[in-house]
């Protein structure tokens, strides 16, 4: 069992333990010790929020007082700094984000010299020397820190990259929403570039108005602006640009289930499918109909976006992605880029000549209802009796004809339960009863602890 790390790398409430100063210095000393010995070069970069700024500083006394160098690139979106350590060569990638959540928590997430999420393996080791004592190497050889200047042209150019030669965006009108976050320089410049007419929201960071009031969690902005503008399209990403949440012309919120019937159906119709695809256990069952009814094959890995990952690694798949708008163009870049996916669902549109409503003819999904339980104390559902009883009851309600899935969130204090089926009504109904009953446990696990 891993002390610190979670489903998508390290994440808290900033000043509490270990989201602290005093924790990123040794974290960083413990990440030059592992990553030192592939090559010295670490990269480090981060979100918008006002705690990356001390983080980023701590990290970097740690990683060089461990003997490794530092390159600094800034705001910069999670899948840039994917990109960004496999072109520098580094030994690994540090970003400083909590992705989705407020500008009260900040996290850590790391990624391997080839761009993709670190191994269980090395999360361990990783851990295994933050329980060790602290040594500053001898100062002959303390590492050398740098800032890279032009990290957000590389970056723009590299997304401009995954459009084919000769397609252009001209004659759409897209609204881009950037959370306030990571993206907020650079989305707006990848559209407009290739040729759309863009209209920019959620490009003013404060540090501390990410995700706040706009981005992928909170599409309702981008819904007015689309329809305000008379757009073609709506592009919402989060934080740290991972995610993408789509609004089409009638303002219509789509989904990474939505995204994922659009891309892989395109790859279909233009002789480029490799194999199947990816979903998570939140996927909607209505896409695993579309996709058999299609020929396309479709997988579920656990929820995170590493674990879809690893299933395509496993399949040998290029497609995959989380209904939450995580999508994972293999093919393209090692890791959930928002953009990136952004410009594939934009390239079908262009090359089928159709609209996004078009595009995403004959998927019908099944009514599904998620709601979170905060919790004091966390829990794993499957662990406790009357929960599984409940679930139980559930799925005898449902008569084989929809799903149950009470999950813990590995990001935050949380209790997620969803309930999918044919009749609305009775999905409300039973979330209803499953939050109750996960309440109720909640509670007796609250006063234990006090």
């Amino acid at each position: 069992m891993r002390k610190y790390f979670g489903t998508d790398g390290i994440r808290g409430e900033v000043g509490k333990a270990p989201i602290t100063p005093e924790f990123m210095l040794k974290l960083g000393w413990a990440a030059g010790q592992v990553f030192k010995e592939q090559g010295k070069k670490i990269l480090i970069g981060k979100d918008t929020r006002i705690s990356g700024y001390m983080f980023e500083s701590a990290l970097e006394s740690g990683i060089v007082a461990a003997g490794a160098d530092v390159r600094l690139v800034g705001p910069m979106p999670t899948p840039a700094i994917a990109y960004l350590t496999r072109t520098f060569r580094a030994s690994a990638g540090i970003v400083i984000s909590a992705s989705h959540n407020p500008y009260t928590d900040n996290g850590i997430k790391f990624f391997s010299a080839e761009g993709g999420k670190i191994s269980d393996e090395i999360e361990e080791r990783i851990e295994y020397y933050l329980e060790q004592p602290m040594e500053v190497v001898q100062s002959e050889y303390i590492g050398r820190a740098k800032r890279i200047e032009d990290a957000a042209g590389r970056y723009i150019e590299y997304c401009k990259g995954t459009f084919p030669i000769g397609r252009q965006l001209t004659g759409l009108k897209i609204v881009v929403d950037c959370a306030d976050g990571a993206t907020y320089h650079v989305a707006p410049r990848v559209f407009s570039e290739l040729g759309a007419d863009v209209i920019s929201v959620g490009v003013n960071p404060d540090g501390l108005n990410i995700n706040e009031v706009s981005g992928a969690t909170k599409p309702e902005l981008l819904r007015k602006n689309v329809l305000a503008e008379g757009a073609d399209l709506g592009i919402a990403l989060d934080g740290d640009g991972d995610r993408l949440i789509l609004v089409d012309a009638k303002g219509n919120v789509r989904d990474g289930d939505d995204i994922l019937y659009i891309i892989a159906n395109h790859l279909m119709n233009t002789g480029r499918f490799n194999g199947g695809v990816v979903g998570t256990l939140m996927s909607n069952f209505g896409l695993e109909l579309a996709f058999s009814e299609n020929g396309i094959g479709f997988s579920r890995a656990k929820v995170g976006d590493r674990y879809v990952n690893e299933k395509l690694v496993q399949h040998g798949w290029s497609l995959g992605g989380e209904p939450s708008g995580h999508i994972v163009c293999r093919d393209i870049t090692t890791t959930g880029d928002g953009i990136v996916a952004a410009l594939q669902v934009l390239r079908a549109m262009i090359e089928e000549k159709k609209t996004l409503e078009q595009l995403l003819e004959g998927l019908v999904k099944f009514p599904q209802k998620l709601k979170n339980v905060r919790v004091a104390a966390r829990f794993s559902p499957a662990e406790e009796p009357s929960l599984q009883k409940a679930i139980a009851h559930a799925n005898e309600r449902l008569n084989g004809l929809g799903r149950v899935l009470l999950r813990a969130s590995g990001t935050e204090p949380l209790i997620r339960v969803m309930v999918e089926g044919r009749d609305q009504k009775m999905v409300d109904e039973l979330v209803d009863v499953l939050v109750a009953e996960v309440e109720a446990v909640a509670k007796e696990k609250a006063q234990a602890i006090s």
